[in-house]
């Protein structure tokens, strides 16, 4: 008896558990402000020209990811809306908007900054809301 009733409380934790996790990634990993994405931090987001809208993938890698880090998507997050996930070449997972892979810019030093905006020959832009 008290072993069915231990994992009947394990059970009943561990499915707590579970939808703790979803309710964490059904908030949007950005929000506008002054008609630009914002990450979490109140930083900027960018989108890149090079990056095929809805592909999958981000052509920004290695030395360019390290100028422009993406918005990075947590182990278990899924996409929802107009959020997608995109999956780098390093195999780990980034926050896209509408089929676009969104990053910020490392010469971006304070919320609000927005420095990368027609950056590369205006391939970089703000993402916009």
């Amino acid at each position: 008896m008290i072993r069915i009733a231990s994992r009947s409380i394990l059970a009943s934790t561990l499915l707590a558990a579970c939808s703790l996790v979803q309710v964490a990634y059904a908030q949007s990993p950005a929000t506008a402000m002054d008609g630009v994405l914002v990450g979490p931090n109140q930083m900027t987001l960018y989108v890149f020209d090079r990056d095929t809208a809805g592909s999958g993938k981000s052509v920004c890698n290695g030395g360019c990811a390290t100028n422009w880090p993406p918005l990075a998507a947590p182990s278990g997050a899924a996409a929802m809306g107009d959020w997608g996930i995109v999956t780098r070449d390093d195999g780990s997972k980034q926050w896209a908007y509408k089929g676009r892979p969104l990053y910020y810019w490392a010469k971006d030093s304070k919320p609000g900054d927005k420095t990368g905006d027609g950056f590369a020959n205006n391939t970089w832009h703000v993402a916009k809301p």
